[in-house]
C-alpha cells in the first residue's frame, strides 16, 4: 500500500485488461452508433402506415360484377357513350346525308390516290339523254373511284328515271366504267287537267312537255287515256282515213275514246266494237265525204243509226230551207 492507503499495482500487470476493457466498450459504441443510423434510414423510406378504416364488405351483387365483367370494360362504355352522343347529334341535327358524303368523299379520295380513279366512261344506247345526265342520274362524278362504286345501286339509279327502261354496269379495272342502257321510246303527248306530258308505249310518263320536238307525235286526253292510248292508237292506225285528219283522241269516263278531228268535228264512237265503227266511219267518208260536210259531231254510239249533228250555219240555211219548201207548198195549195 502506499502512504494514503491505495493499494500499488504494477501498472505492467493493469495494462492488458484495461485495453481489452476499452476496446469492448469502442466496440459497444460503435455498434450502437451503426444501428441506430441504419433504423433511422428505414424509418425514412419506410412509408407512413395508412390508418385503418372500418368500412362494411362490398355488396356481393357488385363483388359478382367485377368478377366477371371484362377489364377496360369502363373505357368501352364511356366511347359507346361518346359516338352514340354524336351520332344522335347527327341524326337530330338532319346531318346524316353531309356525314355519309364526307366518309364517302374520304374513301373515294383514299381509292384514287391508290390508282382507281375512273379516268374513262363508255355508254352506249342513249337516245334522249345527255352523257352528263346519263351520270348525273346514276351519281357518278368527278369523285367517284371505281373501287368503292357500287354497280347494282348505280343500276337501280338508272332505272328509276322514266326515260331508261334498263342499263348495265360494267367496271374494268383500273379506271374504265362501262354503262349500258336501253332507252323507252317517246309515243304520245298525254293531256289532262290543263297540263301536257310525253308517254311511253306502256303509259309511263317521260317528261313534261317543254320542248316542240315531240311535237308531231299523237295526241291524247283525259283520265286513264295514257295506260288505253298504245291498244286505241294501233287500231286507229289501221284506218288511215280517219287517222290522217286527228288531231286527238279524247278518252271519256274512262270507258270510251272520240275523235277531235283537225276542222274540229267530233266523232263519238261507241264503248264495244270500235273497229267495226272505225270501218263505216272511212266508208262514209270516202263514198260521201262525210269530213267535208258542214257538220260538227258524228254520234255513233247506237248500234243501229248514225246521228249527225250539223254546224250552226247548216242547221239555219236548213231550216231556212224548209220554210222556203212549205211557203211553196202552201202557195201551190192556194192555187
Amino acid at each position: 500500500m502506499d502512504g494514503a492507503g491505495r493499494l500499488a499495482r504494477s501498472v505492467r500487470s493493469l495494462g492488458p485488461q484495461a485495453d481489452l476493457r476499452a476496446a469492448a466498450i469502442g466496440a459497444a459504441v460503435l455498434l450502437r452508433e451503426h444501428a441506430g443510423a441504419y433504423l433511422a434510414r428505414r424509418k425514412r423510406k419506410r412509408p407512413a402506415r395508412q390508418p385503418v378504416i372500418d368500412r362494411e364488405p362490398p355488396n356481393r351483387f357488385i363483388q359478382t360484377i367485377e368478377r366477371y365483367l371484362p377489364r377496360r370494360l369502363g373505357l368501352v362504355a364511356t366511347l359507346a357513350i361518346l359516338f352514340g352522343s354524336a351520332g344522335f347529334g347527327i341524326v337530330k341535327g338532319g346531318h346524316v346525308d353531309a356525314f355519309v358524303a364526307v366518309m364517302d368523299d374520304t374513301r373515294n379520295a383514299l381509292a384514287n390516290a391508290a390508282g382507281f380513279r375512273i379516268t374513262t366512261v363508255g355508254i352506249n344506247g342513249r337516245k334522249q339523254l345527255t352523257q352528263d345526265e346519263v351520270l348525273a342520274i346514276g351519281g357518278i362524278n368527278g369523285r367517284s373511284s371505281l373501287l368503292f362504286l357500287d354497280a347494282e345501286t348505280v343500276r337501280d339509279r338508272l332505272k328509276a328515271n322514266p326515260w331508261i327502261a334498263d342499263a348495265t354496269i360494267l367496271k374494268l379495272y383500273p379506271g374504265r366504267l362501262q354503262i349500258d342502257i336501253v332507252e323507252r321510246s317517246a309515243f304520245a303527248l298525254w293531256q289532262e287537267n290543263g297540263r301536257l306530258a310525253v308517254i311511253a308505249s306502256d303509259g309511263a310518263v317521260l317528261e313534261p312537255y317543254v320542248t316542240r320536238r315531240f311535237l308531231k307525235l299523237p295526241l291524247v286526253v283525259g283520265k286513264g287515256a295514257e295506260t288505253h292510248a298504245h291498244d286505241f292508237l294501233a287500231l286507229l292506225d289501221r284506218y288511215p282515213q280517219v287517222r290522217s285528219v286527228t288531231k286527238a283522241a279524247i278518252y271519256v269516263g274512262e270507258r270510251r275514246w272520240n275523235l277531235r278531228l283537225k276542222d274540229g268535228l267530233d266523232i263519238r264512237l261507241p264503248e264495244n266494237d270500235v273497229g267495226n265503227a272505225l270501218a263505216a266511219l272511212s266508208k262514209l267518208d270516202k263514198d260521201e265525204k262525210l269530213f267535208s260536210r258542214d257538220i260538227v259531231a258524228v254520234d255513233m254510239r247506237l248500234p243501229d243509226r248514225l246521228v249527225v249533228q250539223l254546224s250552226d250555219d247548216a242547221a239555219k240555211a236548213r231550216e231556212e230551207l224548209f220554210k222556203d219548201k212549205k211557203s211553196k207548198k202552201k202557195a201551190g195549195d192556194s192555187a
